[in-house]
């Protein structure tokens, strides 16, 4: 099944954050290119460092959110507050067309149509899930830019 994944960065070495977290995950079909963006909501912080994974597994949803919860938990990440300051961030954005509402997972992801930081990523690897409206529509601004950099 296509899966997809975001990821995001804002505290410590950025980029080794999300090139672990990628490099630990299963079934990688295509990585986005990397997106720096300005934080959405939450306290003062630093700019993140944004990608989008494409997966084809067998994962369900809910092993999907485990696997995004143990790679957060390999970067050290604090759930001090919320939308605040991460070493990493993973989130499930859409498996198939599956849709799941439960209090901890919901896919497709709830906030996936209205921030630019996902959408634009997700949009150069599957540019049919994301109309231009869509994309246009989006909150936030995003710059592309070259790991490594």
């Amino acid at each position: 099944m296509r899966a997809f994944l975001g990821l995001g960065s804002n505290l410590g070495d950025r980029e080794a954050q999300i090139r672990r977290a990628i490099e630990a995950m299963p079934d990688v079909v295509a990585v986005s290119p990397w997106y720096e963006t300005d934080p959405v909501g939450g306290p003062e912080q630093g700019p993140y460092l944004n990608a989008v994974v494409e997966l084809d597994t067998e994962l369900s949803p809910r092993e999907l959110l485990e696997l995004c919860r143990r790679l957060e938990a390999g970067a050290e990440r604090v759930r001090a507050e919320r939308w605040g300051p991460r070493t990493l961030d993973v989130d499930v954005l859409l498996v198939g067309d599956l849709v799941v509402d439960e209090p901890d997972l919901q896919v497709p992801h709830p906030r996936l149509w209205t921030r630019r930081f996902v959408l634009a990523p997700l949009a150069d690897l599957a540019p049919e899930l994301v109309a231009p409206e869509q994309l246009a529509r989006a909150e936030g601004e995003v710059r592309r830019i070259e790991p490594g950099a």
